[in-house]
């Protein structure tokens, strides 16, 4: 299970840096860039789908993509300039509150399942 994790968290890691250089290829006009993003969101993919053999989707899902877009819009706001609002900041801070919510919501329900099991 610990294995699986770290998966996940090699998938939310690649999709990080394939989206950054998205954005960085399409700045610098990089070709690099694009095979970067290329490569790191295929890794993404696969990790991805390794990690939910043994992760509720639900939850590596929201994991996945919340965390990416906390990090990218973090990331995007010191490497590349982009304004960071306090419609955006709330916006993460729900974001963050739903990854809790649904993270919380799966543990109480496997407990429930091992309790009437």
């Amino acid at each position: 299970m610990m294995f699986a994790w770290v998966l996940l968290f090699l998938a939310i890691f690649s999709e990080i840096i394939g989206t950054l250089a998205m954005k960085w290829s399409s700045v610098d006009e990089s070709a690099t860039g694009y095979l970067v993003m290329l490569v790191m969101i295929a890794c993404s993919y696969i990790f991805l789908s390794f990690a939910v053999k043994k992760i509720a989707l639900g939850v590596a899902y929201a994991l996945w993509e919340g965390i990416g877009i906390l990090f990218i819009t973090l990331f995007s706001v010191g490497l590349f300039g982009e304004s960071l609002s306090l419609t955006k900041i709330g916006g993460l801070a729900v974001l963050i509150a739903g990854i809790m919510l649904i993270k919380t919501g799966t543990t109480q329900r496997k407990e429930l399942q091992h309790v009437h099991g």
